[in-house]
């Protein structure tokens, strides 16, 4: 499809035969002048005396418990950085699309005008009590990390920022089962991570919180490789500071076992892949355009194992394959929050889904005449109806073991 057919697909798809992707239905009838006493008055006058005498009965009267608020101040939309709330709504709605068709979460999309976090953060605790979980999506690092860990520390329902952990979990899934296929193990890997901001720091931290060691990773951003003699580091970056000599991502990813992109396209060389330890893998995450493309990558290396943000090549990294299961576990448990365990929990079940075998209503959804564990296959598919069974209860598991 040419760049002007998919523009023009793309601009219909969300204008007609109404604007817009999200529309609001009633759960309950309201066809009767009964049912509209007991919609409204007098009849919604009961669960509004029970809510008030006991706020936890809100999950019983209303929809508070199913109820997700996908909210953003766009300033990092996508791949198209700071482009306003209101350019912001089209990525919340199709967010929303998501939640409802993956874990039949219903979400409103909540686009904020704030130009401080301190003000982002007093919207959202104003809101909070109409929700049973926050989904933050699309703010700038390292405003991101302060917001999310205010929201956190004042509500009482989940906080969770998307680019973050969301992301974090795909990753670690899909990396811990490439070096599984690769004959290595994380604890010894050489982790070189470009791109230091919400997505890079959330997923080195949780690779480091499932056994990955900090001292064999190496951070590079946009002025090079995060070391210690650097003035300009914020907090995050600190953490991952290294005393070394490397100054360079050619530098850094010499004999690397795994390289993890979030960052910008086009900006790893053949040169540098084929400079990477033996059986690397390569996580090239930029979108719409990875760090390097598979066809290049794979012609430097025949030993790779390779994985994209895209969805026209193998192992998309996706964060549908996370978010709404995730929320739907937290959800079903009325949990408080969304703990790093949980999030292992989550890892864990999306990385043993894609070792068994896979389901004939995965490979029709696809196209495909087989799809095997291995190389070309280190995540479940968005499709695999096994999701929706496995990542919930395995995440309400671990919330109510920290309960």
């Amino acid at each position: 499809m040419s760049p002007a057919d998919l523009k023009k697909k793309a601009l219909d798809y969300h204008r007609l035969p109404k604007p817009g992707k999200l529309s609001v239905e009633s759960s309950k009838p309201c066809s009767t002048q009964a049912d509209l006493s007991l919609a409204y008055t007098p009849g919604v006058a009961q669960p509004v005396l029970e809510i008030a005498k006991n706020p936890k009965t809100a999950y019983d009267y209303t929809n508070k418990g199913n109820l997700i608020a996908v909210i953003t101040d766009g300033t990092a939309i996508l791949g198209l950085g700071d482009r306003g709330p209101l350019a912001a709504k089209p990525v919340m709605e199709g967010k929303a699309v998501l939640f409802k068709q993956f874990a039949g979460i219903d979400v409103y999309d909540i686009e904020v005008n704030a130009k401080t976090p301190k003000e982002f953060i007093k919207v959202v605790e104003a809101i909070a009590p109409t929700f049973g979980g926050i989904n933050l999506e699309d703010i700038a690092a390292p405003h991101c990390f302060e917001i999310e860990a205010a929201l956190k520390k004042s509500l009482d329902i989940p906080v969770f920022h998307d680019d973050q952990h969301g992301t974090a979990v795909i990753i670690c899934a899909g990396l811990i089962n490439a070096l599984q296929v690769q004959g290595k193990s994380l604890d010894t890997a050489k982790i070189v991570c470009l791109g230091a901001g919400a997505a890079g720091i959330a997923s080195m931290n949780l690779l480091v919180a499932m056994g990955a060691k900090k001292a064999n990773i190496t951070f590079v951003d946009s002025k090079g490789v995060v070391h210690k003699a650097r003035t300009d580091l914020n907090s995050f970056k600190k953490a991952f500071a290294r005393k070394t000599e490397l100054r360079t991502l050619a530098d850094a990813i010499q004999g690397a076992d795994v390289f993890v992109g979030v960052s910008g396209a086009n900006l790893v060389s053949t040169a540098m892949v084929k400079s990477m330890a033996d059986k690397p893998v390569v996580f090239a995450l930029a979108n719409p355009n990875p760090e390097i493309s598979p066809e290049k990558a794979k012609a430097a290396r025949s030993d790779l194992i390779m994985a994209t943000g895209r969805s026209d090549y193998p192992n998309q990294v996706n964060n549908v394959l996370g978010f709404p299961f995730i929320f739907r576990g937290a959800l079903d448990a009325r949990a408080r929050e969304i703990t790093q365990d949980m999030l292992i929990a989550a890892v864990h079940a999306l990385a043993e889904l894609a070792r068994e075998p896979v389901p004939a209503s995965v490979l029709k959804a696809y196209k495909l005449k087989k799809l095997k564990f291995g190389p070309d296959y280190i995540l479940p598919k968005p499709f695999d109806p096994r999701l929706v069974e496995r990542v919930p209860k395995a995440v309400a598991k671990a919330a109510k073991r920290t309960k």
